[in-house]
């Protein structure tokens, strides 16, 4: 899944301010309306009409999402794609979102899907085209709440094609807490009654987290949205990160690394996605989970097409492709998410997939803050005062000690 996300960090600080991500911002990354004021560093216009098949296809791809049957023989959609197509996958295996970014500006791809955090940088930085959904039959069946989101649009232009989604979740071994969680309070004010037992996302992202508990318990700071965050704003969260750090047994980034502490008892309480505790659940691990009423953070992945594709057409095919009914069921179930094309749950072969991930639950994603690419750029009033993403990652470091 997504593996080691924390990782190169003074490259990432790097890529960022050369992407010119300083300036500009997303509006909420829970609502709609695209990231008007991101100011995409290509003039690159979206492809006129579809061309035959160039037979060659280079992407990155975070583990799970380009299976050709390599680590299952019975998990393949990508040679059924070169059959129907001729567009032979080559696939890059993306450990990190700061990887990604990196791959992509060698030129060598032809696109990549990329999760929130790296989608506003990819845009900025001129790396990824704006896209032509009517070029991509399967676009008009995807959920309405993954278009046009702050991550994924400029003024109402798509710069890729919705992938899937997940909210970062709350997760505890209820044999060792009896009483139900229902706050985030229980890794943040109130984690030293599991000292050493804590467990939290391995990422400069989960700043975002902090920012979100305080939004909701200290009013006072007015924080309307975690990745827009000023200078007093960003303090509050990294202080509450640094108090945490003296409670956290360990961080995770490999999902199987957060499976094997709670299986372990290493962990007793922290922030997961659905498909961990699903695992855990399946190895008959005590767990429960809950979305906080403080909401949560989450991630939805877009497929993003390189400015310089050399194989525009393939690319467009796979855009179309991995999100059909059928193929995009079996990612989501692979990968453990909720698929983007509301016709794939009729194809899950756990029936009761798309109920157990909120497919089409959208009062549910509506309190997901998803991952946006935090920028200097405030959104409003407050102008470019706000902590970019190399602020994060200097941040994130000083936090880990």
């Amino acid at each position: 899944m997504k593996i080691r996300v924390w990782f190169a960090v003074l490259a990432a600080v790097a890529l960022f301010v050369a992407a010119g991500c300083g300036g500009g911002s997303s509006s909420s990354s829970s609502s709609g309306g695209g990231s008007g004021s991101v100011k995409p560093g290509s003039d690159a216009k979206p492809m006129a009409k579809l061309g035959a098949g160039e037979g060659k296809l280079n992407i990155i791809a975070w583990a799970g999402y380009a299976e050709d049957g390599s680590t299952d023989p019975k998990v393949d959609w990508v040679t059924p794609f070169e059959k129907k197509t001729g567009c032979q996958v080559n696939v890059k295996v993306g450990n990190t979102s700061d990887e990604m970014v990196t791959l992509m500006r060698t030129g060598r791809y032809d696109g990549v899907s990329a999760s929130g955090d790296a989608t506003l940088r990819l845009i900025a930085g001129g790396d990824v085209a704006p896209v032509n959904t009517d070029l991509v039959p399967n676009y008009k069946d995807v959920y309405a709440g993954l278009k046009n989101k702050a991550f994924n649009s400029v003024d109402g232009q798509m710069y890729g094609i919705p992938h899937g989604r997940g909210a970062n979740i709350l997760m505890w071994n209820s044999k060792k807490i009896s009483t139900p969680l229902d706050s985030w309070s229980a890794v943040f004010d109130g984690a030293s009654a599991y000292k050493g037992k804590v467990t939290a996302y391995d990422s400069p992202i989960y700043i975002a987290d902090a920012a979100l508990y305080l939004k909701a318990t200290k009013p006072a700071l007015k924080i309307t949205n975690p990745y827009e965050l000023n200078d007093a704003q960003f303090t509050a969260a990294v202080d509450l990160l640094k108090a945490q750090r003296a409670n956290i047994g360990e961080y995770w980034a490999d999902y199987t690394k957060e499976q094997q502490a709670f299986a372990n008892g290493n962990s007793t309480v922290g922030t997961t996605w659905q498909v961990i505790a699903n695992l855990l659940e399946g190895d008959k691990v005590p767990i429960k989970t809950t979305l906080p009423k403080e909401g949560s953070t989450g991630w939805s992945d877009t497929w993003m097409i390189a400015t310089k594709a050399q194989h525009p057409n393939c690319m467009y095919e796979w855009m179309n492709w991995i999100i059909a009914p059928k193929p995009n069921a079996q990612v989501a179930e692979w990968f453990g998410e909720a698929p983007a094309n509301a016709k794939s749950c009729a194809y899950t072969a756990a029936k009761d997939h798309c109920t157990i991930f909120h497919a089409a639950d959208e009062a549910y994603f509506d309190k997901v803050s998803f991952w946006t690419t935090p920028r200097k750029d405030c959104g409003d009033a407050r102008g470019a005062t706000c902590k970019d993403y190399s602020n994060w990652v200097q941040a994130w470091t000083e936090i880990k000690g």
